[in-house]
């Protein structure tokens, strides 16, 4: 049976899979993400015929010159940036994600988001552990209420409509949005309004949460120019991708007050952080963990199983993003 290398250890639920199906998985033994010259060493060390890798993983051709053999990777991850499909398509490897199981854990996650940086939670909670909390007063941390107040969503894909929906039904927030297309599904359920550039959302949103892919179109698509055109009360939140944020702009308008708060889960240098945004008491920021939960997770190392699976038995996968 097949050889399979996992970049990191994920759970149990998708290696058993893949022992139950007779195949022999390795682990790589570091208790964290390989340097990518680690990554190559241990991909050379014996001929695989698959290979599990993460989004912290740079995957390219020098990764599959390492181990030839290999004529699948599977992302444990929905998007696949950290993957070169040039160089996939030119070594004759299939590459398969896991879309569709992040969508509730991501879009609840945004809306808490959404509610830590308005009602002002983590410097709250920050305050009364410290011991400076000696009893209510009537302008303590005032955040905003959000009932009535205008949600802009950049990216109305799956993870875009249900922040919206749960926005719109959940907090009696309106919804406009901006994608590359519109989405009649999106403006029945909660009377959204489609706005043709990222410029009018951000004018008109007290609210933005970006859900877009990391693509060059949408590399720092929130720059310092488009910071300009938020409302100087306006929270900005990202669970998509960090470089679809110039970071340093971000943290420059949270400093000089441009706009009211930022909710970050992901970075533009990751795990690296723009240092003032570590001192920033209107920046909530999380380390990567909008997908974080045990159901999410374990649907993923299922999914991760199943098109390794598949595909060692010549069947296609059903999460392919590139089919060899």
């Amino acid at each position: 049976m097949a050889q399979i290398f996992v970049t990191r250890h994920i759970p149990d639920i998708g290696i058993n899979m893949l022992r139950a199906a007779g195949h022999t998985v390795e682990i790589s033994k570091k208790n964290g993400a390989l340097t990518h010259a680690e990554l190559l060493d241990a991909l050379r060390a014996y001929p695989y015929d698959a290979v599990v890798c993460l989004l912290t993983d740079t995957i390219n051709k020098e990764v599959f010159d390492a181990v030839p053999t290999a004529k699948i990777f599977a992302n444990y991850a929905v998007g696949y940036d950290n993957i070169s499909l040039t160089d996939a398509k030119d070594a004759g490897v299939t590459i398969t994600n896991t879309p569709g199981v992040l969508t509730d854990s991501v879009a609840e996650f945004a809306l808490s988001l959404i509610l830590a940086v308005a009602k002002r939670i983590p410097e709250a909670d920050a305050y009364t552990r410290k011991g400076l909390y000696d009893g209510w007063a009537p302008e303590l941390f005032l955040g905003i209420d959000l009932k009535g107040k205008t949600l802009g969503i950049l990216g109305a894909g799956r993870i875009g409509y249900e922040v919206a929906v749960r926005a719109h039904h959940g907090l009696g927030m309106q919804i406009v949005y901006n994608d590359v297309q519109k989405s009649a599904v999106l403006e029945k359920e909660t009377k959204a309004v489609y706005y043709t550039t990222t410029e009018d959302v951000l004018k008109n949103a007290d609210v933005v949460s970006i859900h877009v892919p990391l693509l060059p179109s949408t590399t720092h698509l929130i720059n310092a120019d488009r910071l300009k055109h938020m409302k100087s009360g306006a929270i900005l939140i990202n669970t998509s991708r960090g470089p679809v944020i110039d970071e340093q702009a971000l943290a420059n308008a949270l400093k000089a007050g441009t706009i009211r708060g930022a909710g970050l889960d992901v970075f533009e240098m990751e795990p690296k952080i723009v240092k003032e945004l570590m001192s920033l008491q209107n920046a909530v920021i999380t380390p990567h963990i909008a997908s974080a939960t045990e159901e999410t997770r374990n649907k993923m190392s299922a999914i991760v199983a199943e098109n390794i699976n598949d595909f060692l038995v010549g069947e296609i996968p059903n999460n392919v993003v590139h089919l060899a």
